[in-house]
């Protein structure tokens, strides 16, 4: 039951408990008015249904007197019939009010509860990438007015700390990669030095897998605060082009990896950024091969959604929402040429282009992916 249902029935309610009150009171009152210990006569010739006047009196006849065609009515007769009247014509003017007290129960609560509506209504617009939305509610300075400023400085302090926590990781992404660009510069140097020992070339290469790790973590934090930042500009992007452009840059590491590809896609043509579309499908597709058995392969389907498909390892139902966060692995650290970020840079790129993001293991083996991007309307000419 809503608010609004409540409030007017709460409002008839006590309209109902009053009016019975009033009731009660009325046939009380004119209970006390009716006379209880004479009777009555009236000619047969007098409207029977014609009200006598209010606080009339009439001097007592003997029955004798009386002409032949008149009605006699004793005091219990009439008092009966009076109350009788008076309270189902009662009843019936109070049903009549009460449907009227609760249309205006109904209209009334919707007024009230107008700012409420609007104050929800805002609620769910906002996003993480959309905090500027504010209610900004006009009337006087009661309590209503009260909580939607309250709402708006709230809103106000969230965006403040969202814009700094995301400016913070992308400054930091930025002064990080210099000095491992740096490092990598000179580990080349000294491993391409003639009198390297074997022992330097071991401990250089195993310094230069460090630093590339630690580049893919930069980068995909860069990648995963942009994308958190919302979307600044939009543009048409071919998603099956990119799927296409990405299955190709994937090919050295499928080799590797001797994974094959499965492809089914048509035209599909979505609104966003394409610098991010690319890296939401390049990191579904090597998430899939770099979690895969050897020999393996992954199936790239795009009709209503975009669904990634790999034969990797048993993946634990209880486990796949974890996926989804920075850093989360299935795997140990050691091994994996992975920075944790892949699953989870999806979902924010997805959530920027409006769309979701959601998995499930695969009975086989292996994880599926299943990606919503919204779809424009716009289709290519044939």
């Amino acid at each position: 039951m809503t608010l609004r249902t409540r409030l007017t029935a709460w409002y008839a309610g006590v309209f109902l408990i009053a009016g019975v009150a009033l009731i009660g009171l009325n046939y009380w009152l004119i209970a006390e008015r009716v006379p209880s210990t004479a009777g009555m006569a009236v000619s047969r010739a007098f409207p029977a249904d014609t009200l006598l006047p209010y606080g009339e009196t009439y001097a007592p006849v003997e029955a004798a007197e009386l002409p032949a065609d008149t009605l006699v009515v004793t005091a219990e007769q009439l008092r009966a019939e009076t109350m009788n009247t008076v309270l189902w014509q009662s009843v019936i003017a109070l049903l009549v009010a009460a449907v009227i007290a609760v249309w205006l129960g109904w209209v009334v609560a919707g007024r009230v509860l107008a700012p409420l509506h609007s104050i929800t209504t805002t609620a769910h617009r906002l996003e993480a990438e959309r905090l500027d939305q504010r209610i900004e509610l006009d009337g006087p300075p009661d309590e209503l007015k009260e909580l939607a400023d309250t709402f708006d400085g709230m809103l106000d302090r969230l965006a403040s700390s969202f814009d700094s926590q995301k400016r913070f990781v992308a400054n930091a992404s930025h002064e990080l990669r210099t000095p491992l660009a740096v490092q990598r510069t000179l580990i080349e140097v000294a491993l391409a030095a003639p009198d390297a020992s074997d022992e330097v070339r071991r401990l250089g290469a195993h310094l230069l897998d460090t630093n590339e790790r630690s580049e893919k973590l930069i980068d995909g934090l860069l990648v995963l605060a942009k994308s958190d930042r919302g979307l600044t500009s939009r543009e048409l992007v071919w998603l099956d082009e990119v799927i296409d452009d990405e299955v190709a840059s994937c090919e050295t590491l499928a080799a590797e990896k001797k994974v094959t590809f499965a492809i089914e896609t048509r035209k599909y043509l979505v609104e966003g950024d394409p610098v991010l579309l690319a890296q939401l499908v390049g990191n579904l597709l090597r998430n899939a091969v770099l979690y895969n058995r050897p020999g393996g392969s992954v199936s790239i389907r795009l009709d209503q959604d975009l669904v990634v498909t790999n034969t990797g390892p048993t993946v634990p139902a209880q486990a796949v929402p974890g996926l989804f966060e920075p850093f989360r692995r299935l795997r140990d650290r050691t091994g994996t040429a992975g920075s944790g970020l892949g699953l989870s840079i999806v979902q924010s790129v997805a959530k920027a282009h409006r769309g979701s993001a959601r998995a499930r293991p695969n009975g086989g083996g292996g994880l599926v992916v299943q990606v919503n991007l919204p779809e424009t309307g716009v289709r290519q000419p044939s």
